[in-house]
């Protein structure tokens, strides 16, 4: 099982660097695409759950507590396995490791609805199984963004992970759809299908995974992807390979700051992203006294705004050589005139162009944080760098967006006191989002300093080693 997991590094072959350019397409986009769609299904069989709340209700009396409850199971572990499993998959095959993992889910998923149709709802066991659910699909993301790093190119590396960002868009939009077409079709609109159908489209996917594609160039006897596009290698990739996993991870995470600042900022793009995308129907509804069908519309404006970020901000990232920082940081800024224009909205016309904005902007820094850090830690630590900004996200930005915001826009509530601030009612969820903003900015702007040294110092190499080759020609 361990060598299953391993990557199986070949002798290099000594196929010409000009043909494995040629041949790398191919290579990458196997990898790419059982990345892509694995963790597509990871969202099939997450918003499975939202998407079935009524009906569980419905057809089996779970109340909203009780849903609240298994619902808060697969955030903690979901948090949680987001750091310490990215710990222990780096440095392997984590296109491999993700489609396991996506078997694990789905089947989980099935026993769901197996015990759902034998024995009705048991709570204590929906609790337990959907928190396993949490901790396999914990990891998706940073397995993912390792193993296309391993095989972008850095001066590429911003649009083909902000492509593959686009999966959880897709799988989130089609989660509730394919469930329920599945319980109608093959289960004659029972509630058991949203689960059955979804795992078993999960498990079919999983399993193909694990067969297709490379994790690693070398796996192929190729070189490094750095010397198959003439890059220059990070110091810190070489030093990583001869180092153990508990010493990448105290010298290149514990006392890395970068990764720290980015853990910190992404809890505030946390709690506006969130904030925004949780309460939207009922702000809309509550102060706007929208319909119901225009408040949930408020989603879809959202989402559709998240996938054009999800295409765009990586690639404009690549054009500006890297600098992923200063991009997420004007996103950040423009995001405040976003909020403006949503908080001063009266009609559902502008309402809707407000949230597409917000989605188009939030998911840049939501993006664009997760490719950054990758610039500061070696291939090694790609996954469990990933996992530590999910993980402030969830712990501290999601529960502050999904709690916080709640105990202070709930009218029959006291507010929240904030450093002796009481902040009570819908105008003042639009000052924790400027708060949140603010404090983003300023974390980001700083990165965006240690990014410009960095990529500087790499340009500089490079340039050496065009230097050298040259006059090794001559």
């Amino acid at each position: 099982m361990r060598q299953f997991f391993a990557i199986d590094k070949k002798p290099n072959v000594g196929i010409p660097l000009s043909v494995q350019r040629k041949l790398w397409l191919k290579q990458f986009l196997k990898a790419f695409f059982v990345v892509f769609l694995t963790y597509m299904a990871m969202y099939l069989i997450r918003n499975n759950f939202k998407a079935a709340q009524p009906m569980l209700k419905d057809q089996f009396g779970l109340s909203t507590l009780e849903l609240g409850y298994i619902g808060l199971a697969f955030s903690i572990t979901y948090g949680l396995g987001k750091t310490l499993l990215g710990y222990f998959i780096d440095g392997k095959n984590t296109k491999r490791i993700i489609s396991f993992m996506l078997v694990c889910a789905s089947l989980t998923v099935l026993v769901m609805g197996l015990l759902l149709s034998a024995f009705g709802s048991v709570i204590g066991l929906f609790i337990v199984l959907w928190g396993l659910n949490g901790v396999f699909q914990s990891v998706g993301g940073p397995a993912s963004y390792s193993t296309i790093s391993r095989w972008a190119p850095r001066a590429k590396r911003g649009r083909y992970l902000g492509f593959w960002n686009a999966s959880h868009n897709i799988g989130g939009a089609l989660a509730g759809g394919i469930a329920l077409w599945g319980a109608n079709t093959f289960f004659g609109g029972n509630v058991v299908g949203m689960f059955l159908f979804p795992a078993v489209v999960g498990l079919l996917i999983g399993v193909a995974g694990l067969f297709i594609g490379k994790d690693d160039p070398e796996e192929l006897g190729w070189n490094r992807i750095e010397e198959i596009f003439g890059e220059a290698i990070e110091e810190e990739n070489t030093t990583a390979e001869a180092m153990t996993q508990g010493a990448i991870f105290r010298t290149y995470i514990l006392r890395n700051p970068w990764i720290w600042i980015l853990c910190v900022a992404n809890v505030f793009v946390y709690i506006v992203r969130i904030g925004i995308d949780n309460w939207a129907p009922l702000y809309v509804t509550e102060q706007l006294h929208f319909d119901a069908g225009d408040a949930v519309n408020t989603i879809f404006f959202f989402e559709i705004g998240a996938l054009v970020a999800s295409l765009l901000w990586g690639y404009i990232s690549d054009l500006l050589k890297g600098r992923r920082a200063v991009v997420a940081l004007g996103c950040m800024v423009l995001i405040i005139f976003a909020v403006g224009l949503y908080k001063n909205a009266t009609s559902v016309m502008m309402v809707n162009v407000a949230l597409f904005l917000l989605g188009a902007l939030i998911f840049g820094p939501q993006l664009l944080i997760g490719v950054s850090l990758v610039g500061f830690v070696p291939k090694r630590a790609i996954s469990v760098a990933n996992g530590m900004t999910g993980t402030f996200a969830y712990l501290f930005g999601d529960s502050m967006a999904k709690v916080g915001l709640a105990a202070i826009a709930d009218p029959e509530s006291q507010g929240l006191n904030l450093f002796g601030m009481n902040l009570h009612g819908w105008p003042a969820v639009f000052t924790v989002f400027y708060i949140a903003l603010a404090c983003g900015i300023a974390l980001l702007a700083l990165v965006a300093f240690g990014e410009e040294k960095r990529i500087r110092a790499l340009q500089a190499a490079e340039r050496r080693g065009e230097r050298v080759a040259h006059t090794e020609s001559v």
